[in-house]
């Protein structure tokens, strides 16, 4: 059999992490992230995906904005349009302004769509902001 006879090899689907950040946030992101914390039983949150200053230092960067039931809000922070940018997360209760901003994810190599869900949705139930905490 020659080599113009045999079969082309499928083309692998790329991964999702291999999508443009513009379109990986919005497209991807924000729906498995809303998915997730749905899953512990809570209305959706509202999220948007914008850029602005960071919380608590002002510095320009690309957010995830949340907000949960009880005006609490979150901000998922990347600090260059590429999910393997240094990320930081900053949480307020209502009526509150964020006053801490930690790393995220920092000892990371690969970042993945279900590693940032898994451990920001983590983070806001160490808040006890989800389910019946």
């Amino acid at each position: 059999m020659s080599e113009s006879a045999q079969p082309a090899a499928k083309a692998k689907p790329p991964a999702p992490e291999d999508q443009p950040f513009a379109t990986f946030v919005p497209e991807l992101l924000l729906p498995a992230l809303a998915e997730e914390i749905q899953g512990y039983g809570g209305p959706a949150p509202e999220l948007a995906f914008e850029q602005g200053p960071m919380p608590v230092v002002g510095a320009d960067c690309w957010m995830v904005k949340g907000e949960l039931p009880g005006e609490r809000r979150f901000w998922l922070c990347f600090t260059t349009a590429d999910i393997n940018s240094p990320k930081t997360v900053a949480v307020a209760e209502a009526g509150s302004e964020p006053s801490l901003l930690e790393s995220f994810l920092i000892d990371e190599k690969k970042m993945s769509l279900a590693l940032l869900v898994s451990r920001l949705v983590q983070r806001l139930n160490g808040q006890k902001w989800l389910g019946p905490n």
